[in-house]
């Protein structure tokens, strides 16, 4: 498993798989590449014999007590191997960096596998934003992590040794 930082040179690997895993309300590449150039979040590729296999994004700005976890997402080919809880918890990690004490997130609910990643990292559901995701009519689960500094330290030490 190989994350780095993102580049304007991976939209193009990003998009394939924003298109592929978010048919319906997929990103466009614009706001993506916004995302990409922002200096308020960090966004991570994982990457596998040179292809970009997923990315993650987390946006924090430098000093405030709060992120959020803007999109996690995976080749269909490489999930379920530990790669989205490594990609969480470097993002995670990311936050703390920035001096968040709180992290975001909105999922949506008809995905338990996400869903259930977030609960086993310690996400709590915090509220529901009713047909959030459109055009599909999808409720958005909102989930809220506390980030002590020790845990989110652990939690990055961990997702290097997946």
């Amino acid at each position: 498993m190989t994350l780095r930082d993102a580049t304007p040179g991976d939209l193009a690997g990003i998009m394939a798989i924003e298109n592929s895993s978010f048919p319906t309300d997929a990103w466009s590449s614009e706001a993506m590449a916004d995302e990409l150039a922002s200096p308020h979040g960090r966004y991570l590729v994982d990457e596998h014999d040179g292809v970009v296999i997923g990315y993650g994004g987390v946006r924090a700005l430098p000093g405030s007590p709060d992120a959020d976890i803007q999109t996690i997402a995976l080749d269909a080919a490489h999930r379920g191997a530990g790669r989205g809880r490594a990609l969480l918890r470097s993002l995670l990690a990311a936050a703390v960096e920035r001096g968040a004490r709180e992290v975001f997130l909105e999922v949506r609910a008809d995905n338990p596998t996400a869903a259930g990643l977030y609960l086993s990292e310690g996400f709590e559901e915090i509220g529901r934003r009713p047909r959030y995701y459109q055009p599909d009519d999808v409720d958005a689960i909102v989930m809220r992590l506390a980030l002590p500094s020790r845990a989110v330290a652990d939690m990055a030490e961990g997702a290097t040794h997946e």
